[in-house]
């Protein structure tokens, strides 16, 4: 039993032993028996140093290990840090380098741009009037063109309806004779030229070429057009025929737009029109004279005359 045990007996025992009333004794006087001492023993009081010695010397060292693997694990990953960032710093030092070495190229080859941009500018303004000056050159000289190529054919008369196999050939002599015969003239007029029309041969029972004769006086043209206009269309020869003036293909067109006008026209009692060359519409209603060169403006000036 250790010291603490023996001490907590003998405490008890002193506690419960009777105190006697009797007199004092010979043995009263005697001095009360020494207790044995309760510290500890030696062995037990190193035994808590050591443990508290190892136990600080033992956190000490892994204090110090830990410090220092951590000490070593930074340093390892910040010179690996720094190497990259030393590697990253190198490469974007180059890109930026290459790149304002790019821009400034890009600066001037736009302020090269810009100067080529502005000098073709200022080229195109000047080609611009001139290819507007050109434009109203072109349509004054085609009008001229087709103006001179008009009068040129004034005394032409194209002939529609003549086979491709008729038995007289397309001569001057033989289409005077034709149009003698067709339009009960005195005498056989002077041809100049005749030919068919410069198209490709047609098949058997196609639409036969027209033929294009030139008159040698202006007179005989316009009077062969007036009897035909007359009478249409002519039998002769067991064929039918019709003659016209021979109009270049743009007036050609541009009379051909009217037809429908014209036709509206003839439904109208009480006005009066007319062709003229080289295709305007001239149309005479109540006393008021008009003319027209384009269809669409026919049309309307047509609707107000039959409200």
């Amino acid at each position: 039993m250790g010291c603490k045990g023996k001490c907590e007996q003998l405490g008890t025992l002193q506690e419960t032993r009777p105190v006697a009333n009797v007199t004092s004794s010979p043995l009263s006087d005697l001095p009360p028996p020494e207790l044995p001492s309760c510290t500890p023993p030696l062995n037990a009081i190193d035994t808590t140093a050591l443990k508290a010695e190892l136990l600080v010397a033992l956190r000490n060292e892994v204090v110090t290990v830990f410090r220092a693997e951590l000490q070593a694990a930074l340093s390892e990953n910040l010179s690996s840090i720094k190497t990259e960032l030393l590697a990253l710093k190198t490469e974007l030092s180059g890109s930026i380098t290459s790149t304002q070495a790019e821009v400034a190229g890009l600066k001037v080859t736009v302020t090269e741009m810009e100067q080529s941009l502005s000098t073709c500018t200022d080229d195109i303004v000047v080609l611009k009037n001139k290819v507007d000056q050109l434009s109203k050159e072109y349509v004054k000289l085609e009008n001229k063109c087709e103006d001179l190529e008009s009068r040129a054919r004034r005394q032409n008369i194209r002939i529609i309806g003549v086979p491709e196999d008729d038995s007289a050939p397309v001569s001057p002599i033989g289409v005077a004779k034709l149009l003698m015969q067709a339009f009960d003239l005195e005498k056989e007029p002077l041809v100049d030229r005749a030919h068919r029309s410069l198209m490709p041969k047609p098949k058997p029972g196609d639409r036969p070429r027209a033929i294009v004769a030139r008159l040698h006086y202006f007179t005989d043209c316009s009077d062969i057009l007036k009897k035909a206009r007359e009478r249409q269309r002519i039998n002769i020869r067991d064929m039918s025929i019709s003659v016209f003036p021979d109009h270049t293909t743009k007036t050609a067109r541009a009379r051909a737009a009217f037809n429908d006008v014209r036709r509206q026209l003839r439904e109208i009692e009480g006005v009066r029109f007319g062709l003229l060359h080289p295709a305007r519409l001239r149309i005479t209603h109540r006393g008021v004279q008009r003319d027209f060169t384009s269809p669409e403006e026919a049309k309307l000036f047509i609707q107000t005359m039959t409200k």
